[in-house]
């Protein structure tokens, strides 16, 4: 049998990326998948602006730039039908270049990732569902489990990833996961073919019973994922009809998608935000949505797999260098993930806590699109581009605090924002 230094388990963004990292350090990876590509699931499908950057490192970007994908200029955020502003990226601090989103549909970049994976030399091995880990003196020295003709395999190596995702084994087989506090979510997604090309904007719709993004991901093709409380489906038969009925309930998505056909059954991800325990064992490391899940409103998902990844690479090839695989080598990842999104995950937590509250979320995105500014900055750090810390600070809720009261006149936001609604919703 073959001889590997490191397991990945789950070959989307997050499994991709950390084999991929690893490969190019010389390490000897095997990404094992229970699944076969190209896959499909539930995803915004639009990824920040900060993605660029390691996509073009690990030698993905040009191939998604080939298929012409849909590129953002910014965000647009409506606030219960009463409100609303559109705003593009504010350019990259200390420079002029403009900043743009990518829009494509996930099973495509998926599908291209696990491609550039094969190429550079990774052993890929699809339809390989892990059941175990094999545990010896209070660490992870490898994984057990079958392929899809039910033939049991068994590796041994030195660390193994899981990237796995909400479901991964390590969640379950080592107690975890544990739900975060609040009501729980549910996101409900599928794409819809229109009569004309929207506006090049993720469009943020907040409205009882929660909240939508939508983002162009073709010529006259939009992702349209609906995201609320699951209390709001009690009573109801058809997943499918509700989500429907919510989405065009709205009249702004209404005229957003004009005479417009949902192009597919409705897909369901239950129990979005959750939280994971950092694993106890030596020789384990998780990444992507393995190591826990915000819920989505900000459409970070994908660039923070991306750089967990990159983080946890950094992290195992320091452990190779020392040939320590502890649990106490290993939680330099943890602390350092810990560090450089804590901040993000605050304001995520500050956002859905406006999103739930109308009156108050009237007001700040009233204050927002009167202060483009303000608007730009934090559109800005959704992007992950710009340092939370600039919008997760006293100083930027006192000045929103402040601009809130003024009375100016409308402003080049609100004038986007009602333009873009006379021109296509």
């Amino acid at each position: 049998m073959d001889s590997y230094d490191v397991i990945v388990i789950g070959g989307g963004p997050a499994g991709s990326a950390t084999a991929l990292f690893l490969a190019r350090s010389g390490y000897k990876v095997v990404l094992l998948d229970q699944s076969r590509f190209p896959r499909d699931k539930v995803c915004g499908e639009f990824i920040s602006p900060a993605a660029d950057a390691i996509l073009e490192d690990l030698g993905v970007l040009s191939e998604i730039e080939a298929h012409s994908p849909v590129r953002l200029n910014g965000v647009a955020i409506s606030s219960y039908e009463m409100t609303g502003f559109a705003v593009d990226y504010p350019p990259l601090p200390r420079t002029t270049r403009p900043m743009t989103s990518l829009s494509l549909p996930r099973f495509l970049l998926d599908r291209l990732m696990i491609e550039r994976v094969r190429q550079t030399g990774v052993a890929v091995k699809e339809g390989h569902k892990v059941t175990d880990f094999i545990v010896e003196e209070g660490r992870v020295v490898g994984v057990r489990g079958r392929d899809n003709s039910k033939t049991p395999f068994e590796f041994r190596v030195d660390v193994v990833v899981d990237a796995g995702g909400r479901n991964g084994i390590s969640l379950r087989r080592f107690d975890l996961k544990k739900k975060s506090r609040g009501s729980s979510k549910i996101a409900l997604a599928a794409h819809w073919t229109t009569q004309h090309p929207l506006k090049k904007y993720c469009a943020m719709h907040v409205s009882d019973p929660g909240y939508t993004g939508i983002a162009p991901t073709g010529e006259n093709q939009v992702n349209v994922v609906l995201v609320v409380d699951k209390k709001s489906l009690q009573g109801e038969k058809d997943l499918h009809d509700f989500y429907v009925r919510t989405v065009l309930k709205n009249p702004l998505r209404r005229k957003l998608l004009d005479q417009g056909e949902v192009a597919e059954k409705v897909r369901s991800v239950d129990s979005l935000g959750f939280f994971v325990r950092p694993p106890t064992l030596g020789g384990l490391v998780l990444v992507g949505d393995a190591s826990g899940f915000i819920d989505p409103f900000t459409g970070e998902g994908i660039y923070l797999s991306l750089r967990s990844a990159e983080i946890a690479a950094q992290v195992i090839d320091d452990c190779f260098m020392k040939k320590d695989f502890s649990r106490n080598a290993l939680a330099v990842y943890e602390r350092r993930r810990k560090r450089e999104f804590h901040k993000k995950f605050l304001l995520s937590k500050i956002l859905q806590y406006l999103i739930y509250n109308p009156p108050l979320c009237n007001r700040v995105i009233q204050t927002l699109a009167r202060n483009p500014d303000q608007a730009a900055t934090l559109v800005g750090v959704i992007g992950d581009y710009i340092p939370a810390d600039k919008v997760v600070s006293l100083k930027f809720f006192g000045r929103l605090l402040a601009n809130s009261f003024r009375t100016d006149s409308r402003t080049l936001a609100e004038k986007k924002w009602n333009q873009d609604l006379e021109q296509n919703g």
